[in-house]
């Protein structure tokens, strides 16, 4: 393939993420106002990852209240989150986290695209002796999903937000197998490299993950747009279907809602974070 060719294809690429998820809305909030809530935790080197890894996070609110961790989706960043931070719910501490390969987190070179890694990242926040509610967007959802599975007894609530969990709903576009090859991939951007390699492989995880999501005992809030063109609105059924020892499944539909639920429907998703923190089980 000639260099003109090759190019060619890596924007035919960038402009197909573009439509399905980086061309999205935002915050209210300017990413610039984020600086000083800035704070950086290490993964320690784990299997076949030899260096520590990174993780940049952002808190605002109190820092004695239940933790709030949002989980933004792929691609994505915490700065997606600055309304929230901005102007925390009454009483949470908020922290949305930079997932390992996007923002200012690490690794620079090489991707952690596994939901297990990701989810170790998640864990890694979850406070020892403070309950935490867990919120993840998107593919943040079973990112989520799999950190409350794994962990318990530290998550107090789980909400899924627009979240992906039923692997078959998963497509491959022949964009994406163009996009992880090795001369079209480098000249990717970092997001959105890493976020073909998240979505590439996604369905057996997603099939995984099916196993655990009867590990879950917190109740769990799913809330969906019906009008969500990215991820199908009956991810929600699935959901529901296989979230058998959660304490409790709430499901809130929003009527003519999109994907991009953090920045159209933001007072859906307060909403929800106030539910969660008021429902006992």
């Amino acid at each position: 393939m000639s260099a003109r060719s090759l190019f060619r294809t890596a924007g035919v690429v960038l402009v197909a993420f573009g439509v399905s998820g980086c061309g999205v809305p935002g915050p209210a909030t300017p990413a610039e106002a984020m600086a000083p809530l800035r704070r950086d935790l290490s993964l320690p080197a784990k299997g076949d990852r030899t260096e520590a890894v990174t993780v940049s996070y952002l808190v605002a609110g109190d820092p004695v209240g239940p933790r709030l961790i949002l989980v933004h989706g792929t691609p994505g960043a915490a700065e997606g989150w600055a309304d929230f931070l901005s102007d925390p719910p009454p009483g949470l501490e908020v922290v949305a986290l930079d997932r390992p390969g996007f923002g200012l987190s690490g690794p620079e070179e090489g991707a952690m695209t596994t939901l297990d890694d990701q989810a170790n990242a998640v864990a890694a926040l979850l406070p020892e002796t403070r309950p935490a509610i867990l919120l993840g967007h998107s593919l943040g959802g079973p990112i989520a999903a799999l950190a409350a599975a794994r962990h318990p007894d530290r998550v107090a609530a789980l909400i899924l937000l627009a979240g992906s969990l039923d692997p078959g709903l998963e497509t491959i576009h022949p964009l994406q197998r163009v996009g992880a090859w090795a001369p079209v991939r480098s000249m990717l951007p970092r997001p959105i490299r890493n976020a073909n390699a998240e979505l590439l492989d996604l369905k057996p995880q997603l099939e995984a993950l099916r196993a655990e999501l009867p590990l879950i005992r917190c109740p769990v809030l799913i809330v969906h747009g019906t009008d969500d063109d990215l991820v199908p609105f009956s991810n929600t059924a699935y959901a529901a279907a296989n979230l058998t020892g959660a304490c409790a499944v709430e499901t809130t539909v929003l009527e003519g809602a999109d994907h991009f639920l953090p920045w159209n429907a933001v007072a859906a998703v307060r909403a929800a974070i106030a539910r969660a923190e008021e429902i006992r089980c």
